[in-house]
């Protein structure tokens, strides 16, 4: 069965820093292609980050030059640093995993942006 477990979460003010975990399980984690995507209030979900099997990257506009994605397969694991957070950045994140054949999604972590 396999498992994507979002952490780090949280309520954090404008300017300030979070890193989210999206641990995996139950699949070669390696072999998949990791996305960040996140849904605010009323809004369409949308890809922030994705990170490939070979490691190559890319970013929503929004979040270049704020936000991180890694990954460390070791330990089945993909992170989204997240930097000079703004409240526009509020909304549930999601991590997902796709292989061609295979897509899997996890069940998401809140993060709120207020003072």
């Amino acid at each position: 069965q396999v498992q994507l477990v979002e952490s780090g979460g949280g309520l954090v003010q404008p300017g300030g820093s979070l890193r989210l975990s999206c641990a995996a399980s139950g699949l070669i984690f390696g072999n998949y292609a990791m996305r960040w995507y996140r849904q605010a209030p009323g809004k369409q979900r949308e890809l922030v980050a994705a990170i490939g099997s070979d490691g190559s990257t890319n970013y929503a506009d929004s979040v270049k030059g704020r936000f991180t994605i890694s990954r460390d397969n070791a330990k089945n694991t993909v992170y989204l640093q997240m930097n000079s957070l703004k409240p526009e950045d509020t909304a549930v994140y999601y991590c997902r995993a796709t292989r061609p054949v295979n897509d899997y999604w996890g069940q998401g972590t809140q993060v709120t942006v207020s003072s």
